[in-house]
Parts: C-alpha cells; structure tokens; sequence
C-alpha cells in the first residue's frame, strides 16, 4: 500500500461529510438550484461519456450472447450477409472495434476535460453517502488486497459472466454431442468441456492486456491510474491462467485416456495448433509462478525478465487460436503494442540531468529540464534508466516538484536502499562538484487524471507516510502552495501531516516540502501541521553527527544530444494519441483487406480450409506489428520535432545563488545544514517532532473524525 492510497483512502472518508452537507448548503442556505445549469462544454463532456458507456455495454452483451445458440444460428449469419465481411471481418467489427471507438472517445473526453480549465467540478466533486461507501474498502486483509465495494461488484458481476459464458457454450455442445466410433460418452463431454475452457480463458484475455497501458486513456476515463491497474491485470492473469492450466490438463488427461497422447507433438495446418498451445502455457506458467508475491518481492529481477515471455506467449497463443479466435484478443494486444511502442520512443532519448542534491539521510535528489509545455498532476511517477548503472533496468519514483511551481524542472528523490539505488548513489556521489555528466533516460511521468486526486475538494486533507514515502506528498503540498498563493478568495483546506522516520538524519525530507521560489510566507492561506515521528531515537541528538553532511548540490554539464524531458501522446496530447491509435488501426485493417483479398481468398475462397493457419497468423501479427511501427514512429518524429522547437526557447538553467545556511530546526545544538529549501521559521512552526515512539493513528484519526463532524455539524445547523 503506497503512501499516496493511505492518502486517498483517508481523503474520501473524510470528505463524506463535506459532499453531502455542501448540496444541503446550496439547497437551504441560500435558495439556490443544487445542480447548476451546465455548459456547453459540461454537456459535450457528458454525451460523449454516455456514448462510452452505451458501446461499451453492447460490446459485454455481445460477449454474453457468444457462446448461445442465437448468435451462432440467428446474428451472425445476418450480420455477414449484411456487412459482406468474412468471420474475420465481422469478429473485429463486433469484438475489436467497439474498444478502439472506446479508447479514441475516451482520449476526446480526456481532452475537454482537460479543456475546461477553472471549471469548479475539477478541484470539487459531489456524492453521496451511497456513492462513498461504494468507494470504502471492504476487504483489507486477503489473496486479493484492498478491495472496494464498487470493485468487489464489479469482480462478482465478470465471475458471473464467466461462469455463464461457459455454463452457455456446454450447454450448446452437449446438445449437439456425437461421440466417435472408440470413445466414451464421458470422454467425449471431456474434449468439448476442455475445449470451452480455452474460450472462457480467451474472455479473460481479452481484458488482460488493457489495465498495463500506462498511457491508455481507459484507466483515467473510470478514475484509474496505471498503478492502480496493475492489480485488475493481476486478478485478470490469475484467472486465465488457472483456465488455461485446467484446459491443459483436461485435454492431456483426455488423450491419455484415449490412447492419443502422440497428438500432444501435432501442429496441424488448418486446425488449433497443440504444440503452440503447449509452448504458450509453458510461457504462461513461467510469468505465472514468478510474478507469486513472496518470488516477486525477493528475486523482482527474476520476475521483471520472466514477464517478458508474454512476447512470445501471444505469438503461440495466436498460432494456438488461429487468427479468427485471436480476434478476441486483438483489441488488448493492439493497444498494448501502440503503448509499448510510444514507450520505447520516448525511452530512447536522453534527458538533461541539471543538477544533483545529497541529503543527510542517504538519500539523493535529482533535477531534470523539463519542458515548460510539459503539465503533470500531483503524485506522478517517472520511471528512471541510468545505463551506466543498468541498461535493462527502469525503476519507478514518485514526482517531488510541482509543474504550477516549477515550470522548468522535474525533480524525484531517490532513497540509497537496494543494489540498484546504492549504485546510483555512488555514481553521483563520485562525479566532481564543479561538473560532469551522465546520461539518463526516463519514460512519463505518468499522472492521475484532472478530478482523480481533487485536493482542493477537501476541507481538510490528512498525508500518513512512512520514511521515503513522504515523496507523494511533497508534490501535493508544493502543488497547494501554488494554489495558495494564485487564489483569490478560495480558501485552502487544511493539511495534516503525519510522518515517521528511523532516525533524525531523514527529517532533512521536510526541507523538500517547498522549493525556495516559494515558501509559506508567500502562501499565508495554507494551513499546514506536520507531525514527525522519529521512532529509534529517545531524545534529539546534539552535537556534531558524523552521519550528516552539508547538502551541496552537483551540477552536470549539458551534452549537445541531452534535452528536456518533453511531453509524450497521452496526458499533455489525448487527440494525438487518439489520432495515433486510429491512424494505425485503419492502416492494419487496409493491410489485411488487402492479403485476404489478393492473397488468401483467391487461394481458399474464404473456406478457411486451405491456407495454413500459422501462415495466416504469422502475416496478421506482421502487419498488427508494422502498422504499429510505423504510425506511432511517424507521430513520435512529429511531436520530436515541436519538442525540439521548444527545447530552443528554453532559457538554460543557472546555477542559483550559494544556498543559506540555516540553523537545524528539529535537532538543536547547532547542527548546520544547507538548505534550498524554504525558509525555516515557517516549517519549524509548523512542525511538531516526537522522539521515541510512533503515532496513534487510531487516536489522531478519531481525533480528525470528530472534529471534522462537529464542524460540519455546526454549520449546517446555522444554516438550517
């Protein structure tokens, strides 16, 4: 559970209150509509979330009616009269296309969203108590994890539909069941039981890939981030592949037991290929059994590499499938491929590193150019590759500046624990103060959508971190300073801060808080208490302390090829990736009208009965490939070439004034650091250190709780 969810967790049990008595006061207080009336741009934003909903309804119904008789017999028959498409045709016009027009109109609303500007409904966000209860975790403890109402719903309402699904396809089978001269009645349910397994896991499949895309715009049009899906393609990979061992197994126990075993070596040429098969699960079962929590968490190297066999998982997956039932699973591959593919551009270019800052703690901070046009929300993640540490390895950290603050600069702060870190800090720590390089590159950030993290929403907001976990929270405190110091009349919620550390050397997180452009003084309106924990030392420590050392900063000297970290299609571009996705989609449906219709068809007439399976497959994922390749090249040139232009109007970065040497706040006894950070008087105010012992949450939570219903409380009362 990282900091940030603790955060979110807190911020909406909170704000319950807040949300319901806000409607009370708009509806009493003063007379006025409790629902305003909405723009233009509020109604567009709307109908193109309802036309999302609306196809993506059809899209689970067409999966429902699948496996029944009526499709088979009734609906697919008129659909190929209708459209004149083949099966392959009409199963990614039913199957495939309706998730594209998703993703392209879910990247549309992203962008009037983001268009909307002051819009009020971005900062504050109505409910209910329903509404927030439905958002409230319900199991904490389990196989699962943090499960909210909402998403255990939503897990009950797919375990429904796949058992439907398949309950629908036996059914259907066992009506039209013919057992061979040979075999058993129950030998012959068992090949097509079997059989049906491998269609229900291809349902999971079809879903599988769509939670990894860290640019997609899927995640953020529900209220997701790219961490937070990992868990749905957990929950979605467990279960395919305990379908797809099940649908192993029944069908080897079934050669087995009809003396057919050589069939487990037959690829055959125009039918399910069982070597493929074989090789997927293989596959699949090695990402399976190292990505098990206690694998993943003591060898991560053995299961980040291991993953990277879902490469060739889908290749004998297909081959396995054929290409009409890869239809299926087009849609997730497909936009997983134009993700992976946007990744790996923007991974390839190095970044200017500005400068490094070494904290008393064992920690290093490091500051990256960044384009000004470059715009990231609070609690973004960037994902950081130094190849003279490790070329392979990409390790994600959470944003620390603020895009509204620091317009020219993105900072993350990197904690010296683990092999790769440590290597890093050494690294940095070795090259000359006065100048050198070293080359980085980095993919994102990757940021919550506009509304996800409304932190202005609140009355009163409550951050619970632990050590290098207070990262989250530095770029939503600097983000607050921001607004505080732009608003009017808005008045700014109050912030709590309950942070723990080991030893007194990582107080020195604190002094991230606020860059020295902008401190508390020039924010009066915000309302900040910091509560810090220091939990293996009883009293604070005097003195010189040999663990501390000045935070002197190490500048790096700009290489002709370094630039700014500029924006990638997705979070600062929505039409362009939609455009993107689009663009290449139409080009691989042209590049397979054309095979099928001068290459395959003159050959089989459509029979499927002639042109080998693995050939066709192999030429459909050649184009998927290629088509890919191309378009995302195309605009990833394109969106370099206006990074470029922007890149020359960026000032170079300064080297600021000789940092002041500020007296330490929390210790005492004239320990002396350099700060870059805000000035003191107004943190060491706001800060309250306890040695000793760690925090009640339970008491400080009540604490919270009850005072913030007694305000609530109050005020409605008044109004009423």
């Amino acid at each position: 559970l990282r900091p940030a969810s603790i955060y979110l967790l807190l911020g909406r049990h909170l704000s319950t209150y807040d949300w319901e008595f806000e409607m009370d006061d708009r509806t009493l207080g003063k007379g006025r509509k409790c629902v305003p009336s909405p723009s233009a741009a509020a109604v567009a934003r709307r109908a193109v979330l309802l036309l999302a909903a609306v196809v993506f309804v059809g899209w689970l119904m067409m999966w429902a009616m699948l496996p029944t008789r009526t499709y088979s017999s009734t609906w697919a028959p008129k659909l190929a009269a209708l459209t004149g498409f083949g099966k392959q045709g009409i199963r990614m016009t039913v199957y495939a296309f309706p998730v594209l027009f998703v993703y392209v109109v879910a990247c549309v609303y992203l962008h009037l969203q983001q268009q909307k500007g002051g819009d009020p409904d971005t900062q504050r966000r109505t409910s209910t108590r329903i509404a927030a209860a439905w958002r409230r975790p319900v199991l904490v403890r389990g196989p699962l994890g943090i499960v909210t109402g909402i998403e255990l719903a939503i897990l009950l309402m797919f375990m429904a539909l796949l058992v439907w699904f398949y309950y629908a396809y036996i059914t259907v089978e066992f009506s039209k069941l013919r057992v061979k001269p040979g075999e058993k009645l129950w030998q012959a349910e068992l090949e097509k039981a079997a059989k049906r397994l491998g269609s229900v896991g291809s349902l999971c499949c079809a879903l599988l890939f769509l939670p990894v895309a860290r640019g997609s715009s899927l995640l953020p049009l529900v209220g997701l981030t790219s961490e937070a899906g990992i868990k749905y393609h957990v929950w979605l990979g467990n279960t395919a592949m305990a379908i797809f061992t099940a649908h192993g197994l029944c069908y080897v126990f079934f050669w087995a037991s009809t003396d057919q075993i050589h069939l487990m070596t037959k690829w055959a040429r125009t039918r399910a290929s069982n070597v493929a098969g074989e090789l997927a699960l293989l596959c699949g079962l090695a990402m399976w059994a190292t990505a098990l929590p206690r694998i993943r968490r003591r060898m991560f190297e053995l299961f980040f590499y291991a993953h990277h066999l879902y490469i060739p998982f889908i290749v004998f997956s297909a081959l396995h499938m054929g290409v009409m039932v890869f239809c299926y699973v087009l849609p997730g591959v497909f936009l997983f491929a134009v993700d992976r593919c946007l990744r790996f551009l923007q991974s390839r270019a190095r970044v200017r590193l500005v400068s490094s800052r070494f904290l008393p703690s064992g920690a290093v901070e490091l500051n990256f150019a960044k384009s000004p046009c470059l715009r990231h929300n609070p609690t973004s993640t960037l994902f950081v590759n130094v190849p003279c540490v490790s070329r392979l390895q990409w390790h994600p950290f959470s944003v620390t500046s603020s895009s509204s603050l620091e317009p020219d600069t993105l900072s993350v702060v990197i904690k010296n624990r683990g092999g790769w870190t440590q290597k890093l800090y050494e690294t940095v720590s070795s090259l000359p103060p006065s100048g050198g390089h070293l080359g980085v590159s980095v993919e994102g950030p990757y940021s919550p959508a506009a509304g996800v993290t409304p932190f202005l929403g609140h009355d009163s907001l409550v951050m619970i971190s632990g050590g290098i976990g207070i990262t989250p929270f530095i770029s939503i405190i600097r983000e607050l300073v921001y607004q505080s110091a732009m608003a009017e009349t808005a008045s700014m919620p109050r912030l709590l801060l309950v942070c723990v550390f080991r030893t007194s050397a990582e107080l020195d997180m604190l002094d991230l808080l606020v860059p020295a452009s902008g401190g508390l003084n020039g924010a009066p309106s915000l309302d900040l208490r910091i509560e810090a924990f220091v939990t293996s030392e009883s009293e604070p420590r005097t003195g010189n302390d040999p663990h501390k050392r000045p935070c002197q900063p190490v500048w790096f000297k700009p290489w002709p090829s370094d630039a700014p970290v500029s924006p990638a299609l997705g979070t600062n571009g929505w039409l362009w990736l939609g455009a993107v996705v689009s663009s290449s989609f139409a080009a691989f449906l042209l590049l397979v009208a054309v095979l099928q219709r001068f290459y395959i068809y003159p050959v089989d007439r459509d029979s499927n009965h002639v042109y080998p399976w693995a050939a066709r497959t192999m030429l459909n994922l050649l184009f998927l490939g290629v088509s890919v390749a191309a378009v995302t090249g195309a605009a990833f040139l394109w969106s370099k070439r206006g990074s470029a232009r922007e890149a020359k109007k960026i000032k170079s970065v300064d080297r600021p004034m000789s940092p002041v040497s500020l007296l330490h706040w929390a210790g005492g006894g004239g320990v002396e650091r350099e700060l870059e950070s805000m000035p003191a008087q107004p943190l060491a105010q706001a800060t309250n250190v306890h040695f000793g012992h760690r925090p009640d949450l339970k008491s400080k939570l009540y604490r919270a709780h009850f005072i913030f219903q007694t305000y609530i409380w109050f005020c409605f009362s008044a109004k009423l």
